[in-house]
This record gives C-alpha cells, structure tokens and sequence, in this order.
C-alpha cells in the first residue's frame, strides 16, 4: 500500500542509487546495512515493483527505479522545504501582511507585487481588503489592516493617528462612450460644458465619510461606489467620468470609449499615498510590499 510508504524508505532508496550500494548507503545515512536492505524490500512491496537487479552485486537499477527515482528525489526535496518553512515559523511565528488597496490602484501590478511577495516570503498571510475613498483608512484605524493604498486628495480619517507615505502616481482620463453627446462637442471642451452632463464619481459607502470633490465639474452627478460600476455606465453613454488610464486603455483603443479633451480644467494625475498607524513598526514583508507597490 502506497499510504505505507515513509520518507526513510525513499531517502534509502536514493541513498543506494547515489552511493552504487548498500553498504554505502548504510554509511552515509549512519544506519544498518540491514536497515537499508529492510527499507528497499518495503519500498517495493508497497509500490509492487523491483527497483534493484537481484543478479549484480552492484546496486543496479530496474527500468521501474530508474522511472521512480526523479520522483523519490522529489518528494525529499519537498519533505526538506516543509521542514524549512516549518522551522521558520516556529522561530518567528507567522508572518500577517494586512493591507486595504483603493479600487483604483492598477490590479495588475497589485498582482505582480504580491506574486512576488509570495516568492520571497512563502510562508506570510495575507488579508487583502479592496476599498474605496476613506474606506482603506478606516480599515487602519481600527486595526483591521497594518496598511492602506489610497488616494492623497482623498480627506484623512484621523491625521493624529494615521500617517501617510507618498507611493506613486496614474494619469487621469477624462472619458465617456462614442454615442454620449460629449463625444461629438467641439474640443476642448470647457469645465460648463461638461457640468450640463451627468457626471459618474465613485463615492465613499463608508456612513459619514466626508467627500472630495477634486475632479467634479458640477451638480449633476450619479453616485456610485464601486469602481466597475463607473466604467460601465460610462461605457453604456449614461454619462462622462475621470478614470484612470492604466483601467479604461483596451476600452479606448477598442472604441467603447473615447478620450475628452477638458479646455482650462486641469485634472491632475492620481497620487497614492501608504497610509499607516502612527508608530506602527513595519515588519519586513510589509516593508517589502510596500516596496514593491511603489516601483514600476
């Protein structure tokens, strides 16, 4: 039975096959001559196999162990990772990265950065929550996450207990659908003109957050908190919007969007901020993270 077999019986069967023989084998593992061979005939009674030729005083490989070998190598292999990575957490616990990530934080690289904060710490946890506005900062103050990704124009929850970091800047595109009358307006196109429009702005769904209002061109707005709702009511001609480039490039080189020039309106580009608690030490992965988020 294949549930029977142990990590000494492989380590003595890629023992044999390294050293030519049992007796070296048994040498290099510090074990019984005996202790070798009994493992080998259980190897091989489990896998109902033979690995070694019976008829050479040399240990000798069958077709079947030299199939077999790669794998035996690679389950040790393995086995010796989990006792690494076990050991490490042993010593220093598991590593916790908590992070909350604004909605308009470019998700690809968000993924790459944590792909390679997976590499280079396999054994942390992550808590990753997506949020929008105050919403990351509030995660913070109540210790829910060590760390928020958001906006720099967006107000502050709490500037006596919360800290901010300047992390990296996204341009901002103005954009509605082809068929919106925007679309064919003489450009540029003046901050009126634009407020005679609805305009879509992704708002706070956080109870009595306070509002920024960078980027309103007038009173006329739908309200909406989430991210993907916005690109697609403006990709449905319900109104105009600012979005970040990185988000809306494949929509305005497919059509389904199209970029407004904005005359004497300057919008400026989205500046990303690490947001945490005053005094709050970070650990060597979130430092890390927050590395990482900030290259590219």
């Amino acid at each position: 039975m294949l549930d029977n077999v142990t990590i000494n019986q492989l380590r003595a069967f890629v023992a044999v096959c390294d050293q030519g023989s049992f007796s070296g084998a048994a040498r290099k593992l510090a074990r019984a001559q005996s202790a070798i061979s009994h493992a080998i005939k259980a190897l091989e009674s489990a896998f109902d196999v033979e690995l070694f030729e019976r008829n050479t005083r040399k240990a000798q490989l069958t077709a079947a162990g030299r199939s077999l070998l790669p794998d035996a190598r690679a389950v040790i292999s393995r086995t010796e990772e989990m006792k690494n990575r076990a050991g490490a957490i042993a010593k220093a616990g598991v590593p916790q990265v908590s992070v909350a990530v604004d909605a308009y934080f470019p998700r690809a690289h968000l993924i790459d950065c944590l792909r390679t904060l997976q590499e280079e710490c396999p054994t942390a946890a992550i808590n990753l929550r997506i949020t929008t506005m105050q919403g990351g900062e509030k995660l913070v103050l109540e210790k829910v996450c060590a760390l928020a990704v958001t906006i720099n124009d967006v107000p502050e929850v709490n500037p006596q207990a919360i800290e901010r970091h300047w992390l990296r800047e996204e341009e901002m595109v103005t954009a509605c659908a082809p068929n919106h009358p925007l679309a064919s307006t003489p450009k540029p196109i003046p901050a009126d003109e634009f407020g005679r429009h609805p305009q879509i702005v992704v708002t706070d769904n956080q109870p009595g957050a306070e509002k920024t209002q960078q980027g309103v061109a007038g009173k006329r707005q739908w309200l909406v908190n989430d991210l993907g709702a916005k690109r697609d009511l403006l990709k449905a001609g319900l109104g105009w919007g600012h979005l970040p480039r990185h988000l809306v490039v494949e929509d305005l080189a497919g059509g389904q969007l199209v970029e407004l020039e904005r005359r004497a309106w300057h919008i400026r580009s989205l500046t990303f901020v690490v947001s945490q608690r005053r005094g709050h030490d970070l650990s060597a992965c979130e430092g890390r993270l927050v590395e990482l988020l900030g290259k590219g």
